[in-house]
């Protein structure tokens, strides 16, 4: 079942098919360019989501438009529609391979009230406490712009909130600190179970010590959403060509000439929307500001009534662990368990089946009833992580007319559509002062970019990656 699901063009209708086979070996850090054409990655979504639905071909012809979107996943397709519906523009948007290839059809379909990859209470030590609270309510209106603008999508929602779980009993004290800030400073009803209630009441995860449950979040399917952003968008008047990848970008007398190899896009307006897919040629203004990093996931075959009473599985709400390197994982509402952690290093080690083995075995020790399962779906894609580990929505540099969005940190599925918002706001002009550090600041480079701001530095951030992975590791398994 990990074909690609897209290369006959007879039966996509008027979705345009693949030009060229998935590659399972992509690497952002090494690729000049991120396809063209490129089928999708052979994942639960693609696989479930139906049909993909029409879109607007290739660029195929010199075109000129107000607004040029990179990247047609959730930031791009969300800024399309947010253009369209608050401020009557008509984005033009271009994807390099198929529609929402990237992260927005890779990841694990968890839809949490935060954004990055800082707790609350990092958010106060990094911030202070009226930044950290203001930083809270965008967050909050955050997941209320996603419930409406996935209101009338089809996409399989499981709402409930997210059970944080601690793998470990030395984990549940910092669990404690956590929730009883969320609860007293942010107003936020965060709540402490212990490990009797939660594998009593929510699941029979066999490492829980307790867990933190927050009363939001939402389980999604994330091939079906992305389907509905694209099918949204596209009613809404934007365009959406894939098969387009941009491999040139000229800036001339304020307009920006986006090559493709149909065309040239001259655009007033430019968003970068591309996530952990984003190439270090692309512009000057994204190169080597994230760190991609990889990510796996699994998929079992549905579970039978006696293997969900076995694990005791009551709940399908989102649920992660308490590891740096965390698991994401639940009750799919068709009865499979899907499962994702962190993968390879590069791109050329991803497809080693030790790998997927690793997640097989994370599965079997938080559900030993589950040990021998039949695996239906693997697959693996990269999460664009900033070196602060916070999201940026911004224009860079006030005097050209280019936005972006990007370092979510595996946090995007809820927070992109409101990124998307944020983006629309921007190029639209009519964006307010928060104050947010999100939305007046750069992505900061590491702190050795400062000095060594080349492509040539990318493999010693790779090399500080395994050094970290490993001591991930010993904090999360050994210590």
């Amino acid at each position: 079942m990990n074909k690609p699901v897209d290369t006959p063009s007879d039966v996509l209708g008027n979705s345009t098919a693949a030009r060229t086979p998935y590659d399972p070996a992509f690497d952002p850090l090494v690729a000049q360019r991120p396809g063209h054409g490129n089928a999708y990655a052979p994942t639960y979504w693609i696989g479930t989501a139906g049909e993909p639905p029409a879109d607007d071909g290739p660029i195929t012809h010199d075109i000129d438009v107000d607004v040029a979107i990179i990247g047609s996943g959730f930031t791009g397709l969300s800024c399309a529609i947010f253009l369209a519906q608050e401020h009557g523009i008509k984005a033009t948007v271009l994807e390099a391979n198929r529609v929402s290839w990237g992260c927005s059809t890779r990841n694990g379909g968890q839809a949490q009230c935060t954004t990055g990859r800082l707790k609350r209470s990092q958010w106060i030590d990094r911030y202070g406490l009226d930044t950290a609270l203001k930083l809270h309510t965008e967050v909050c209106d955050a997941m209320e712009t996603f419930k409406k603008i996935t209101a009338d999508i089809d996409c399989d929602p499981q709402p409930g909130g997210h059970l944080y779980i601690a793998h470990k009993a030395k984990a549940m004290p910092a669990l404690e600190k956590e929730a009883k800030i969320m609860r007293e400073i942010f107003k936020y009803d965060a709540r402490i179970l212990d490990a009797d209630t939660v594998k009593r009441e929510y699941v029979d995860d066999k490492e829980a010590a307790g867990a933190l449950h927050e009363p939001e979040g939402i389980g999604i399917h994330a091939g079906k959403l992305a389907f509905g952003y694209l099918r949204k968008a596209r009613a809404l008047g934007a365009k959406v060509h894939p098969s387009s990848p941009v491999m040139g970008w000229e800036t001339r007398n304020g307009v920006h000439y986006l090559q493709t190899p149909g065309g040239v896009v001259r655009a007033r307006s430019v968003a970068v929307a591309t996530g952990g897919y984003t190439s270090p040629h692309l512009h000057p203004q994204v190169k080597n500001r994230l760190l991609p990093i990889l990510s796996n996931s699994l998929v079992t075959r549905p579970l039978t009534p006696a293997e969900i009473a076995a694990c005791n599985f009551r709940t399908h709400q989102v649920i992660t662990d308490t590891r740096i390197l965390r698991h994401y994982y639940r009750l799919m509402p068709d009865n499979r368990v899907q499962i994702g952690s962190r993968s390879a290093i590069t791109g050329a080690d991803a497809p080693d089946e030790k790998y997927k083995q690793f997640l097989i075995n994370d599965l079997h020790r938080k559900f030993p009833a589950l040990t021998g399962i039949g695996i239906d779906y693997s697959w693996w894609g990269w999460v664009d992580v900033s070196h602060d580990m916070m999201p940026r929505i911004v224009q860079p540099d006030p005097k050209q007319s280019i936005f972006y969005s990007l370092g979510y940190g595996g946090n995007g599925v809820m927070y992109s559509a409101q990124a998307g918002r944020r983006m629309a706001e921007r190029i639209a002009g009519k964006a307010s002062d928060t104050g947010l550090p999100i939305f007046n600041s750069k992505l900061p480079y590491p702190n050795m970019m400062e000095l060594v701001e080349s492509q040539a530095f990318a493999p010693f951030r790779r090399l500080g990656q395994r050094f970290l992975y490993r001591w991930y590791h010993l904090k999360d398994e050994v210590f």
